[in-house]
């Protein structure tokens, strides 16, 4: 059961009546006595709502920064007429609107209402419940009630670097077919013969078509196909920092009070975090790989595997990836840096690219991930990919009192320390990315066609 304001007005009204009668204590017993008649009838003549049927269509899967609609039945088997309002409840991060709706459901009769998502953060955006408040004919009390309608909505990234893989393709198909070396390396294979010209390599001739031609032949080759790049991602404690600024809001919501027309109190929080940052590169360096012939395997790591892809086709790549990336969540453990590396292991018995997509955080690399590097980088080429923060590097160019020249300081520490780590591990043979949100993704891809260009992969 509940009260509608009409019910509180027409107690306010009763208050007067009882101050103004001679007789106030007879005078508050009828009104009561009316009141709650009133009530009670509202209640007797309101429509049923649990035997009240729901059933839903629409949408269960976009992108982050695109719109669902769900459409929701409400069925009314009952003979009696249900008029009041409906309140579809999502989590806050669903967006769902309109928060309430008008409903007018005849006996025998459906509803269609039409809820639309505006998602704030990926992943499974769920229903929670359906509540209808059934008014009665004076608009004094209504019935209310509860209802499971379960729907989910996945919410795919984005993968807002998609801008940048034609000029990559272009760069990847100009490097394949346009322009084949002439000298053989690690990850080259034999592309075609041609006549000598001046300035060409001599330890690319090819002596015995050169024999048979009667003329100097010299070999070009080109990329090798059909390489593998094993892409893992980090998800401990460090990749929920938030950096940079969100192209497309995500939420830092918390649900607010209760009651029918309670709603969520969203405060958006700056930037993304660097877990969906490092997803978007990953998306752009497996869609590139993918068109290179390059088989691509996708691991997310912290102490547990918490997602794998190995074996997609190229035409199923981009879909699987996006869909096992939609619910991963940073967890705020420290990453197991050694269980991290035998999952590797047992998943690339051949030598691979492996590339790291995890925070360049001097104190986490150091105790975890630089023990361990040896037993990975003896195996297989790796490459390691940070998110750095732009705002650290604003700090460190601010002057003018004491305070901004200490946050400067620390800047300039923690900048000192991103280098030092970087430099450790090059030194270990390991190829480092390091750039700001909005960059990582091409400069990933950057450094994947350099990779290949000098025939290292």
């Amino acid at each position: 059961m509940a009260l509608t304001g009409r019910a509180g007005l027409v107690a306010a009204i009763g208050i007067v009546v009882v101050l103004l009668a001679p007789q106030p204590g007879a005078a508050l017993a009828g009104v009561c006595l009316l009141l709650a008649a009133a009530i009670l009838v509202d209640l007797v003549f309101a429509g049923a709502v649990r035997p009240l049927r729901f059933h839903r269509s629409g949408d269960t899967l976009i992108r982050l920064g695109q719109r669902a609609t769900v459409e929701l039945i409400v069925e009314n088997p009952g003979s009696r007429r249900v008029r009041g309002r409906l309140r579809d409840a999502w989590q806050p991060s669903a967006g769902a609107g309109p928060r309430v709706a008008e409903l007018d459901v005849p006996g025998g009769e459906r509803r269609r209402i039409i809820m639309t998502l505006d998602p704030t953060r990926r992943g499974d955006r769920s229903s929670v419940a359906v509540t209808v408040r059934s008014v009665g004919p004076l608009g004094l009390a209504a019935r209310q009630g509860d209802h499971q309608a379960p729907w989910s909505v996945r919410v795919l990234p984005p993968f807002l670097s998609r801008k940048h893989l034609p000029s990559r393709l272009a760069r990847l198909r100009e490097l394949d077919g346009q322009h084949p070396a002439l000298v053989r390396g690690q990850g080259t294979e034999f592309d075609s013969l041609r006549e000598y010209v001046v300035g060409d390599d001599v330890r690319s001739i090819d002596w015995r078509a050169t024999a048979r031609r009667h003329d100097v032949v010299v070999r070009t080759w080109r990329p090798e196909r059909d390489r593998r790049v094993l892409i893992v991602l980090d998800t401990g404690r460090t990749s929920a920092g938030r950096v940079g600024d969100a192209p497309i809001p995500m939420a830092g919501a918390t649900p607010g009070g209760g009651g029918l027309l309670a709603g969520p109190d969203s405060r958006p929080a700056p930037g993304w975090p660097r877990l969906d940052w490092s997803m978007d590169a990953a998306l752009l360096l497996a869609a590139l790989a993918a068109r290179a012939g390059d088989q691509v395997d996708f691991l997310a790591y912290d102490r547990a595997v918490r997602a794998w892809v190995g074996g997609a086709s190229r035409t199923e790549l981009l879909s699987s990836l996006v869909n096992v990336m939609a619910p991963i969540e940073a967890e705020l453990i420290e990453a197991d840096s050694q269980g991290m590396v035998a999952a590797i292991l047992a998943r690339a018995k051949r030598r691979c690219l492996v590339v790291l997509l995890t925070d360049l955080n001097p104190a986490a690399l150091e105790e975890g991930l630089m023990p361990v590097l040896p037993q990975l980088s003896s195996r297989h080429l790796v490459l390691v990919a940070g998110v750095s923060d732009p705002r650290v590097a604003a700090m460190a160019g601010r002057r003018g009192s004491a305070e901004k020249v200490y946050d400067a300081a620390a800047a300039e520490h923690a900048q000192l320390g991103r280098r030092r780590i970087t430099t450790r591990l090059r030194r270990h043979g390991v190829e480092v990315v390091d750039a700001p949100p909005e960059e990582i993704a091409p400069a990933l891809a950057d450094a994947y066609l350099a990779l290949k260009a000098a025939g290292r992969l």
